[in-house]
């Protein structure tokens, strides 16, 4: 009988929301080329000196927030979808999980499943828009690790799946657990991403206007993160009977004035601010919450829209290990 391996691979999380532990989780991620695409000596310079020693005191605090009795989220999400995932799959699949940053490494979790010697290998980062800083970090790290190999499998990377019909009816499966109707608006939130990665995404000196981003998907955009995102909330509008006039396009966890617009923060605040009193918030991006969902959306941006005129914001949750989503996965993989 053939044997298949999948691999699916999440961000990563700190072993603790301690400040020793969020350090060394900031220092790997943060060192990462694909993550911030400098000079490699100003990099180092950059995080080990300037950002990591601050920025790992403040970010403990907020893991803190997010810990709870089981740990962080993301990784007991990740571990459960993975649980769910082969009990689908049967004895056929055997399925792994990695994170990209700290533990289980890709590294050991593939050093593993060399052992196991598998007839075909399909990898699936977690991402569903395709981001160098993300799925392709992830793939860079998988190939690094394969390419040392022996014997090498057949190997499937499956890079994006934004717009896979299993993915997008996992979030109108979440969405049902609200009343739309009672929301003024709602925002469909995407992690942001500097302008620079977006520009490296097309080739022979196009760009996003020039390829129509906003507007479509197309051979020359595919991998471009920002179609991806304005696709996947046309598609999930689509799903959710939305008109263009009942939700916008936003980006979250900027660092910088050079990253996509428009900003989350500052569309929360404008919606407040124009007499709207309840929104509703996606993040599509993510399918584990996480820091970025969790604490950043549901309540630093609830606090930021209250305190500007609104009076709540209700975040739906990220796909988690959702039965729907897990079906999703399994026919993702099986497809591949």
């Amino acid at each position: 009988m053939k044997k298949t391996g999948v691999l699916l691979i999440n961000l990563g999380t700190p072993n603790s929301p301690s400040v020793w532990h969020v350090g060394s989780y900031l220092f790997e991620f943060l060192n990462d080329p694909r993550v911030i695409d400098i000079p490699k000596l100003l990099r180092w310079l950059l995080v080990n000196i300037l950002i990591v020693p601050f920025r790992m005191f403040s970010s403990a605090k907020e893991y803190k927030k997010l810990w709870t009795k089981d740990g962080s989220p993301l990784l007991f999400h990740s571990q459960e979808l993975q649980k769910k995932v082969q009990a689908e799959l049967g004895e056929s699949y055997q399925v792994h999980l990695a994170m990209r940053y700290n533990k289980p490494s890709i590294k050991k979790v593939l050093s593993k499943m060399e052992k196991e010697q598998y007839d075909e290998i399909i990898i699936l980062p977690l991402y569903p828009q395709y981001a160098s800083s993300s799925s392709g970090t992830a793939i860079e790290e998988v190939m690094r690790s394969i390419s040392k190999w022996w014997v090498i499998p057949n190997i499937k990377i499956i890079s994006e799946f934004f717009e896979n019909d299993g993915y997008l009816e996992s979030i109108k499966a979440q969405a049902n657990e609200f009343d739309l109707k009672d929301y003024d608006h709602i925002l469909i939130s995407f992690h942001g991403l500097p302008l620079r990665h977006v520009k490296k995404a097309h080739t022979n000196d196009t760009n996003c206007a020039t390829n129509k981003c906003t507007q479509q998907i197309n051979s020359s955009n595919r991998y471009c993160y920002q179609a991806n995102a304005y696709q996947t909330a046309r598609l999930i509008a689509e799903k959710l009977n939305l008109t263009e006039d009942q939700y916008s396009i936003c980006f979250q966890s900027r660092l910088d004035d050079k990253w996509l617009k428009p900003f989350t923060d500052k569309e929360v605040i404008s919606q407040a601010k124009s007499g709207r009193k309840k929104i509703l918030v996606f993040s599509p991006a993510f399918v584990s919450d996480c820091l970025e969902t969790t604490i950043e959306i549901g309540d630093g941006f609830e606090e930021l829209f209250i305190a500007n005129g609104g009076e709540k914001l209700d975040l739906v949750p990220s796909l988690n290990a959702h039965t729907r989503w897990v079906k999703a996965v399994k026919d993702i993989v099986i497809n591949a």
